[in-house]
């Protein structure tokens, strides 16, 4: 069964603690903090202060996507923030393994995430040292953004590649999840959905949440 990891990029920071809470009761497997640097994306959002304060409020497992250049430099920094997870792109650091190794070295979660143009080859001989691999299926830095659909055959192809292997990966699936293509994006081998507007957006964030769980 497909877990969800709500994105709160999307949520109403005014009230952040609240919509958590919302998140928990809904029964939300993660919480997908995106950190963006306006460098390696084209926006800025927030780093280890804000995700060191919503430790406080919840014992949900931080999915922390880094969405930044270099990211080895801050892997101290968001473990002692609170990360679970901790993600970075393939394409934002040229040491790939070594970053990989320091994350697990704090007892984290490690995973790697591929932009939609990057092909699955460039995981070829990182597979077995990771958690987690997370297909973009929109070009990060953006919340809202439209699902591009060529990434269904990347994902199946994952999916594949780790049965194939026999391999202890989660793939986790990120951009434009709704709930009238969820289901489609679960039965092509997604383990987690990470979705922002399409919980957010909805009246009543407790149901909308449950009924992606539903799924």
């Amino acid at each position: 069964m497909a877990q969800i990891s709500p994105s709160i990029l999307s949520a109403d920071f005014s009230k952040l603690k609240e919509e958590i809470l919302f998140l928990e009761e809904g029964g939300a497997d993660y919480i997908h903090l995106d950190v963006m640097d306006g460098v390696f994306v084209p926006n800025i959002s927030f780093g280890p202060p804000v995700i060191k304060s919503l430790r406080n409020i919840t014992n949900i497992p931080f999915d922390v996507h880094l969405m930044v250049d270099k990211p080895e430099r801050y892997i101290k920094d968001f473990y002692e923030a609170g990360a679970d997870i901790i993600t970075i792109h393939q394409e934002a650091t040229t040491h790939l393994h070594r970053t990989i190794e320091e994350i697990k070295a704090f007892g984290l979660k490690a995973g790697v995430s591929l932009n939609p143009a990057t092909p699955l080859e460039s995981l070829e001989y990182i597979l077995e040292y990771i958690d987690m691999v997370l297909i973009m299926t929109v070009n990060p830095g953006f919340g809202g953004q439209k699902y591009i659909k060529s990434m269904n055959r990347k994902i199946s192809n994952l999916r594949k590649i780790i049965d194939n292997r026999n391999l202890d990966i989660l793939i986790e699936v990120d951009g434009g999840i709704k709930l009238d293509n969820a289901k489609d994006v679960i039965d092509l081998g997604a383990d987690i959905l990470v979705v922002g507007s399409g919980i957010f957006e909805a009246d009543n964030v407790i149901e909308r949440t449950k009924m992606f769980k539903n799924l």
